[in-house]
């Protein structure tokens, strides 16, 4: 794969020198530019919201989401410990409010819970990891916060087809699972 990359690399280069090699590097320093006011966004935004899911630490409004969260918590991740509940909870509070990149350290830490230290991963790891990575949007506000910055006129009007888009895309990654699930244990029975 490296060979092959590097081949690419190469022969890009080459027809840069070749071709027209100015306006590649206005592209290339535009571009660049452009990179860093997205970057400089992005700062902002997840300033705001880790700011924001640090006071819900400090306050104990985790604790108490972790405990009304408890009973589905309890019932789809094999009843973990209370910072794991902790953590799965803020996770998933974080996402539905769509703050995913805000929400990765709690999901790293509540997967880190959810691991029995075997090597093996579990259907509550699995199922943590699909409502991370879909995780039912209700305020998708990353996005709305990157429109808001690139001037757009309409910033929230993604919001209802971002709810329909995933919960669609979660509901349906839930069922696949349990139907896997379903399946394995019938071919173990055979």
């Amino acid at each position: 794969m490296n060979k092959i990359f590097s081949f690419i690399f190469i022969l890009s280069i080459s027809i840069m020198l070749f071709t027209s090699p100015n306006n590649i590097l206005n592209v290339i320093f535009s571009a660049t530019e452009k990179a860093v006011t997205l970057s400089i966004s992005l700062i902002s935004i997840y300033a705001f919201w880790l700011g924001i899911l640090e006071i819900c630490e400090k306050t104990g409004l985790n604790k108490k989401l972790a405990n009304f969260l408890s009973p589905i918590i309890d019932k789809f991740f094999d009843k973990p410990n209370l910072e794991t509940k902790k953590q799965i909870a803020i996770n998933i509070s974080s996402n539905m409010l769509g703050m995913g990149n805000a929400a990765t350290p709690s999901g790293i830490k509540g997967m880190q819970g959810l691991d029995p230290g075997n090597g093996n991963i579990t259907k509550a790891m699995i199922l943590f990891m699909l409502l991370n990575t879909s995780s039912i949007q209700i305020f998708p506000t990353t996005i709305i916060g990157l429109r808001i910055t690139h001037l757009s006129t309409n910033a929230t009007s993604i919001v209802l087809p971002t709810i329909f888009a995933s919960i669609l895309s979660t509901s349906l990654g839930i069922l696949l699972l349990f139907l896997i699930e379903k399946l394995k244990k019938k071919g173990k029975k055979k």
